[in-house]
């Protein structure tokens, strides 16, 4: 079957747009259309319902999605392990991760990286850790740069890179910071800034006051750990942030008995061969050589 065709299958899925995945995929919308045609021609089925603009998967296109999916994973897994056999650390290295860890913890890796592997194309996507976990979970992904889930899961390798303290933060002139004493329960009486429910740091967070049987009181919420940051310092809640990011507008509330800490590091797939480019990333990244298999 024509791996060109099925690539293009899979971007015009996931993009519901022949324009947009021809856009993702460097060529013309009648060269995409034209690969479509042809893998319907050859399978006897329609995999697109086209009405007007919009582009709708057929129950044929939903049952070829998984197994055209698979089917390239298995042939970049083969190419791989040849490829990873003998010659120079070349290729594109696909890699997600987070806004904050791309700014505060990544650059001198991809710096030295970058200067040492000049012949690997960066494909560096920042996205919320949560879905680059996924990201490579499904194959999209070699790399997830991310915070780590608070509770281990074997569907992926998980490494961590780097400890990441946490601190319960408020403006200088919020109400909280003019406490002499901050119990976790004076917490809940204001208003909190925090991560979606669906982040890791989220759920290290309210995982806290849930085992001390106690609600939180969330106003606000982004995924964007500057933002918060920002919304704290002017007064409009308060928040759990990395410590890291203290400075002199926010006020850190020590709260006897607690320590918060969520980890930060590199997930790959257990069952997907890593390439010559990812192992030489992990190696920049670990203490010790981990990117054997």
């Amino acid at each position: 079957m024509d791996t060109a065709a099925l690539t293009a299958f899979l971007e015009v899925a996931r993009a519901e747009s022949f324009s947009l995945a021809a856009e993702n995929l460097h060529l013309t919308q009648p060269a995409v259309s034209k690969r479509i045609g042809s893998l319907e021609e050859s399978l006897g089925v329609s995999l697109f319902d086209r009405v007007g603009r919009r582009i709708a998967l057929t129950e044929a296109g939903r049952t070829l999605l998984p197994r055209a999916q698979q089917l390239l994973l298995e042939l970049e897994d083969m190419k791989r392990a040849v490829a990873n056999l003998t010659g120079p650390v070349t290729g594109v290295l696909r890699i997600g991760t987070s806004h904050h860890i791309g700014l505060h913890r990544l650059p001198p890796a991809l710096r030295a990286f970058s200067t040492r592997y000049r012949d690997v194309r960066l494909d560096l996507r920042f996205i919320d850790s949560e879905a680059a976990y996924e990201a490579v979970l499904s194959g999209d992904l070699e790399l997830g740069i991310v915070t780590l889930p608070p509770e281990p899961d074997d569907r992926l390798i998980a490494r961590e890179i780097w400890d990441d303290p946490l601190a319960f933060v408020a403006g200088p002139d919020h109400p909280l910071s003019k406490q002499r004493k901050v119990a976790l329960a004076d917490l809940t009486a204001h208003a909190a800034i925090l991560p979606s429910s669906s982040t890791f740091t989220r759920q290290i967070a309210s995982g806290l006051f849930q085992e001390a049987g106690l609600e939180l009181q969330v106003s606000m919420t982004t995924n964007y750990l500057e933002t918060i940051r920002m919304m704290v310092s002017i007064g409009l809640g308060w928040s759990v942030l990395p410590a890291s990011m203290a400075d002199h507008e926010l006020h850190i509330l020590q709260i006897p008995g607690v320590n918060l800490r969520r980890s930060l590091g590199v997930v790959y797939h257990p069952r997907r061969t890593l390439s010559r480019a990812a192992s030489a990333m992990l190696a920049l990244l670990l203490p010790t050589p981990e990117a054997e298999q």
